[in-house]
Order: C-alpha cells, then structure tokens, then sequence
C-alpha cells in the first residue's frame, strides 16, 4: 500500500495501511479488503482515475465487486480525507494525492498532472478580506499541451488572431 503525507511524500507498505486503518477506526470504519484495494489503485496512479477506471482495476483482483461499491467507497474515503473527489468536465475523478498541490489537465489527451501548489502567501486573506467571503480552500487548474502531446504535434504555428481577419491583411488605399 502506498500513501502520501501531508508533505507529499510516499509512505509504503505496512506503515500505510495501518495509517489509513487507524484514520478509519478513530471515525468508526473499517479498512475492509474492498476499501484496502479500492485505495491502493488511486494512490497507485497518477492519473487521476475515475469510478469506471477504478472499478475496473479493482475488479481484476476482486471479480464479484460491484461498481456501487466502488462508488460508495470511494466517496466514503474522500470523505474522510484518505482521497481527493475533483470534478471536471468529464466528471468525478479521484486523487491519492491528499497533500495540497494544483492541477495541469492535457486539453489533447485529457490527462491530469499533479503540479506543486503555486499559490501566493496571502492570496486567501486578500480574497476574504476584498470580499467579505470566508475563503476555505483553494484551487488553481492548468489547462494546455503536455510534453509527450507536445513532441506529437510538432511545433506549434503562430495562430491569427480573431481580428485579423482577409480585410485587415488587405492594403490600405494610399490617401494622396
């Protein structure tokens, strides 16, 4: 089993799981084989998987699981703070990264990368106090190209802009 801690870094093997059980027995769950498996496939990928993605894997070691249990515990470890619940465009996906950090999503291949957190010191109180909100978390999305679509593509050609349309390129009439 694999875990992240607060610091982002990987705690594995039987350290992990006597973590997570610990953090589900003080709420008064249990870490049952489905929820042990269920967790070690998200924090395994780096991809961000969703409930058909986890489900899927989970099946291979578990055949008789069902897709509602998949689902069921997977917001239940979310919920308590074992994963991260992200929704997107394309839905729910599950994050085995709960230390803070932002996101890049691959707008060709739709990937999600796990980036550092660049937030500014500050920028939480700013907000509240311009606002009157009170600002609990944050959560800064990257959108754009990864390297290997990138490499794939080949260089990118400058783009026209809207405003430069056939008029604007045609000569001018000289006024003489």
């Amino acid at each position: 089993m694999i875990t992240k801690n607060a610091d982002g870094r990987s705690v594995e093997g039987p350290a992990a799981g006597e973590a997570n059980a610990a953090v589900l027995r003080a709420r008064g769950k249990r870490l049952t084989r489905p929820r042990r498996i269920i967790l070690d496939v998200v924090r395994a990928s780096e991809a961000h998987p969703s409930a058909l993605t986890v489900y899927r894997q989970v099946r291979r070691r578990l055949p008789r699981v069902s897709l509602a249990t998949v689902y069921r515990n997977l917001r239940m470890l979310a919920a308590e703070g074992l994963l991260s619940e992200r929704a997107d465009a394309a839905g729910t996906r599950f994050d085995g990264n709960t230390a803070p950090h932002d996101h890049f999503t691959c707008v060709a291949c739709r990937r999600i990368y796990d980036v550092p957190a660049l937030g500014a010191p500050g920028v939480r109180a700013r907000v509240a106090s311009r606002t009157g909100f009170e600002v609990l978390s944050q959560r800064i999305e990257f959108y754009g190209r990864c390297g290997a679509c990138r490499r794939a593509a080949g260089p990118t050609r400058a783009r026209r802009k809207p405003w430069q349309d056939e008029a604007s390129r045609a000569p001018r009439a000289s006024r003489t």
